[in-house]
């Protein structure tokens, strides 16, 4: 197969960038038959992430599979913002792959942090990536419902939860909907029950002055920013992508 025929496959597959696809997965191949397999698999709407097994994010390379969301630029927002104070002990929230975390911590070599997960696969994935990036002295990781079970306090608590609601899910791109893990995409009704456990639960475990960050839907801003202020939460602030939607709610614990 020809990089133009690879093109004119995912073009009739409703690929949404076939050029580029075809470009990436052609100078990744080893060799035709291989090109030709990931096309076919690209042609039925498989990420090329989890075609090539890696994804990159901020400023390293992550293993991803099908037992993970797949790490998109639009969360770099919240490592961004995450990284606009200092920090010691860092929690994030349904980790998946790591990548927030370790980010984060690959920032700063004096932070440690933990990250949580319900899925045990994605936390083997997580654990993959933190020794992959020589991080896995610095990152512990934890089978965890949101923050049950946790005692400790931290600096700062960041999560990129699942917040799309139950009704958009049919809409959703093929490479969403049939290939990511549908628990880290929805929790069903109107998509904020992962902020209600989040605000309802974080302030507990913030220091004075601990910040709590979180990834949200581009329509969601109103609805988080008043969770957090009933949470008790202050300093709080939306923060825009490179696209300019509302992308990250971050507020403050009270300093005592």
């Amino acid at each position: 197969m020809t990089e133009a025929e690879a093109r004119a496959s995912l073009r009739a597959a409703g690929v949404p960038d076939p050029a580029r696809d075809a470009q990436v997965l052609a100078r990744a191949a080893p060799d035709a038959g291989t090109f030709a397999v990931w096309i076919a698999r690209r042609s039925a709407r498989e990420p090329v992430s989890h075609i090539l097994g890696r994804r990159a994010f901020w400023n390293h390379e992550f293993r991803v599979t099908a037992d993970v969301l797949d790490p998109r630029p639009e969360t770099e927002t919240l490592v961004e913002q995450a990284l606009a104070a200092p920090f010691d002990r860092v929690l994030d929230l349904g980790t998946g792959s790591g990548c927030i975390l370790l980010s984060l911590l690959a920032e700063r070599p004096e932070a440690s942090g933990l990250g949580t997960d319900l899925s045990e696969a994605a936390l083997d994935v997580a654990r993959g990536n933190a020794v992959a990036l020589g991080l896995a002295e610095r990152a512990a990781f934890q089978q965890a419902d949101w923050l049950t079970g946790i005692d400790e306090t931290f600096d700062l608590v960041v999560a990129n939860p699942p917040y799309i609601a139950a009704a958009e899910m049919p809409g959703l791109a093929p490479e969403l909907r049939r290939w990511e893990p549908g628990l880290a995409l929805s929790p069903g009704g109107d998509g904020l029950d992962a902020y209600r456990t989040i605000t309802r639960d974080v302030p507990a475990h913030l220091g004075p002055g601990g910040r709590l960050m979180v990834e949200i839907g581009a329509t969601q801003a109103a609805a988080v920013t008043a969770l957090f202020a009933a949470a008790g939460l202050t300093n709080i602030g939306v923060h825009p992508d490179l696209d300019g939607r509302d992308r990250v709610v971050s507020g403050e614990k009270a300093a005592m």
